[in-house]
């Protein structure tokens, strides 16, 4: 093992410091996707507050707001830009086989210049891949989540306070489910917890507008 550590070149040992340094890294990462521990849940709170954002913005002539419409050009949108080439994984991904690539090929006498270029081939395969797998992981958990629009037009009671042009938080049926969403009255007005209240319309992924019964 020394004696073939000591007949590769600087360069070469250099790859293969960084394959090991890297894969330890990416190993990690998919550990902590599984386990539940990665950087997804930031990524996901930061969608949920552009729509929230976006949604308080968009105001008609009328000072009433189009919500409804608007998270449907939003989920649009997320669809579109769901997919993400270029994340932590995907990058550690591209390093990782770039650097093995690149260290194994040029243990088996290819040029500096092709092994770099067989790495660079390997590396954006691999991460064209996990960038996939991913983004079909994260497309199978939104096929599972409730559609907030079922609870639309059903009664529920609010479980945490709204406060006076503020949110709280309403026990409400969701496909066939009793959840805990997100809601603001319709008037602006608070409501206290335990008030019986009926969902008028979704203002975004997570938010409804409720009225008192």
């Amino acid at each position: 093992m020394g004696e073939w550590w000591q007949g590769l070149s600087g360069f070469n040992q250099a790859l293969y410091a960084a394959a090991t340094f890297f894969s330890v890294f990416f190993v990690w990462q998919l550990i902590a996707a599984f386990v539940g521990l990665d950087g997804d849940a930031d990524a996901d709170a930061d969608v949920d507050a552009d729509v929230d954002v976006d949604a308080e913005i968009e105001a008609d002539a009328d000072g009433t707001y189009d919500d409804f419409e608007h998270g449907a050009e939003a989920d649009s949108a997320e669809t579109i830009t769901s997919f993400r080439l270029v994340s932590v994984r995907s990058v550690l991904a591209f390093c990782t086989l770039f650097s093995w690539a690149g260290a194994m090929y040029m243990s088996r006498g290819y040029s500096t210049q092709s092994s770099l270029l067989y790495g660079l081939i390997w590396g954006g395969a691999a991460m064209v891949i996990v960038a996939l797998i991913f983004h079909l992981m994260r497309r199978m958990a939104e096929t599972g989540t409730p559609q907030l629009a079922t609870c639309v037009g059903r009664n529920g009671t609010v479980y945490l306070d709204i406060p006076e042009g503020g949110r709280g938080e309403v026990r409400v049926p969701v496909s066939g489910v009793m959840a805990h969403v997100k809601a603001r009255t319709a008037d602006g007005k608070s409501l206290s917890m335990g008030k019986s209240v009926r969902v008028r319309r979704v203002l975004d992924s997570a938010t409804v507008e409720v009225e008192s019964v």
